[in-house]
């Protein structure tokens, strides 16, 4: 979640570091009371600033959201698109795609969860924007999905459909998870690996 805050000589603007400390302070405040339930006081005291300050650097508690969205999204396209650069084989592509996905929402899912379940506070030209980043992650995962179903490595008999169920695992997981369980972001990982696999086909390794 955190952007570079260093400058060009490596030394770290006061700036850059204010803007940083504002987008913690959002997505701890949003997790806790909601965007609709958060005010820019609260937001500008979690960030230890006062509430003048917010507006130094984003020009409305909405426009905070879609930074913190925008940024959250790009993570997760980046993720989805170095996972397929990867290999040129689609079932270790889609493996690793879903270990990866799975792993940053469990680590990162308090601010997932805002990506993904306040949507409709955005304004609709930011809407507009993510939507056209949701649709860019989706993209990445059908043509792995459909690649793999022409070179016969995988099988499902809707692409789209399935891209949807994959990625439904990780916004899901966002929800519910939280530090201390007995399952880390590694175990999810590699289960959901599993699980996606045997969706589509790919028959699971044998024991070591």
């Amino acid at each position: 979640m955190t952007e570079d805050v260093n400058g060009p000589t490596g030394v770290r603007a006061p700036r850059r570091d204010a803007r940083d400390r504002l987008l913690a302070a959002g997505v701890a405040a949003f997790a806790a009371k909601g965007f609709h339930g958060t005010t820019t006081r609260d937001i500008a005291a979690a960030a230890g600033m006062s509430p003048a300050a917010l507006y130094v650097h984003h020009r409305s508690k909405e426009e905070l959201l879609f930074r913190i969205s925008l940024v959250g999204h790009e993570q997760t396209l980046a993720l989805c698109e170095a996972a397929v650069a990867t290999s040129a084989d689609p079932v270790r592509q889609l493996a690793r795609l879903v270990e990866d996905y799975v792993r940053w929402h469990a680590v990162q899912h308090t601010t997932a969860r805002i990506l993904n379940y306040e949507l409709g506070a955005l304004a609709p030209e930011h809407r507009a924007e993510i939507d056209r980043l949701r649709a860019a992650i989706d993209a990445r995962v059908r043509d792995v999905l459909r690649r793999g179903v022409e070179a016969g490595v995988l099988s499902t008999p809707d692409p789209a459909m399935t891209a949807t169920a994959v990625l439904s695992l990780g916004i899901d997981l966002a929800r519910w998870y939280r530090e201390g369980r007995s399952w880390g972001p590694d175990d999810l990982a590699a289960h959901y690996r599993g699980l996606v696999l045997a969706m589509v086909g790919v028959a699971p390794e044998p024991a070591r």
